[in-house]
């Protein structure tokens, strides 16, 4: 008896002993994980589908960077599912001697105490740099690889992959390699790539722009199951209803993005205060939007959605965990 409950604890607390290094957890006497945790690719299919149903968590951009935690960075996105339903969209690039890290910009400067491009150095040169926070200030973290964010992901949440100058089919390897299909997607910015990626592994789900009716229909006709995919319909407040309901009807979830306009309203009346801005977070969802891509996953995810309601069709995929 004593040996079976050993066994159990150890592999409740396995997933937690094989965190990187440079994960911080919270320093408040109570932490807690909000975890989306789809098993296999049908899960994920199945937690897009639309319903009709809230969603109930947010896109963290570039995994919700703040003080003290730098974008594109495992620390960042652990701080982030502490706080709120989240799924992670993270940025792809290559190093010098081909390792796939997980970075934005082509260049070190703005985010890293290094210079020049990524794709100059090896990854053993980045990991001797430090990931700046997003008021500059250094941290002790470095730039992750993709085979850390993905091994640190699975269980947790979903990784939605930005190519940047990785090939689409590079990335299909990658996730296979890891075996992830049930926890990550990747973004594809044509309906070329869209295609490559499903004839490749029909059982990777991707973010595909769809902007307006008429790239509905050039989708449409490619063939490919609106249940692979869930549609961007852009990065300020659709106008048009009719292409959200048409995207509905087809069992997709619609994706909008905020960073670029909403979030930065969002913070600068955050002193004065943020009523209106929180007022338009609200009538994306009123507008028919599913999951809203931010910068501000932890503000917008508390303002816009509750776990004690989360729909029951859909609770299997949520899990609350305390630690």
């Amino acid at each position: 008896m004593r040996s079976s409950v050993i066994t159990l604890i150890v592999i409740l607390i396995m997933p937690y002993l094989a965190l990187p290094k440079d994960v911080t957890r919270s320093s408040s006497p109570s932490s807690r994980l909000h975890m989306i945790k789809p098993l296999n690719p049908q899960n994920l299919r199945e937690l897009f589908r639309y319903t009709g149903e809230p969603m109930h968590f947010v896109s963290a951009h570039r995994g919700g960077p703040q003080q003290k935690f730098p974008e594109n960075c495992i620390a960042t996105f652990e701080n982030t599912i502490q706080h709120t339903f989240a799924i992670m969209e993270i940025d792809l690039r290559y190093t010098k001697d081909g390792v796939i890290v997980v970075h934005h910009d082509a260049k070190l400067g703005r985010t890293t105490t290094g210079k020049g491009p990524v794709a100059k150095l090896t990854l053993q040169e980045l990991k001797e740099l430090r990931l700046k926070d997003t008021e500059g200030l250094v941290t002790d973290f470095q730039i992750p690889t993709l085979d850390d964010v993905l091994q640190w992901a699975r269980g947790k949440t979903i990784l939605v992959l930005d190519q940047k100058d990785v090939p689409v089919e590079v990335c299909v390897r990658k996730v296979e390699e890891h075996r992830a299909e049930a926890y990550t997607m990747l973004i594809v910015y044509s309906f070329e790539n869209a295609w490559k990626c499903y004839e490749l592994n029909k059982d990777i789900m991707m973010e595909v722009m769809i902007p307006n009716i008429e790239k509905f229909y050039e989708f449409d006709k490619t063939g490919i199951p609106w249940s692979n995919i869930i549609a961007f319909v852009g990065h300020t407040p659709p106008r048009d209803k009719e292409l959200l309901q048409m995207i509905h009807a087809k069992g997709t979830c619609c994706m909008v993005g905020t960073s670029r306009n909403l979030d930065r309203e969002y913070i600068v009346n955050r002193v004065s205060g943020a009523s209106q801005v929180e007022q338009q977070y609200r009538a994306l969802l009123q507008w028919w939007a599913d999951v809203i891509e931010t910068d501000l996953p932890i503000e917008v995810g508390r303002l816009l959605y509750s776990e004690s309601v989360i729909p029951a069709s859909k609770s299997q995929f949520f899990q609350v965990l305390d630690f």
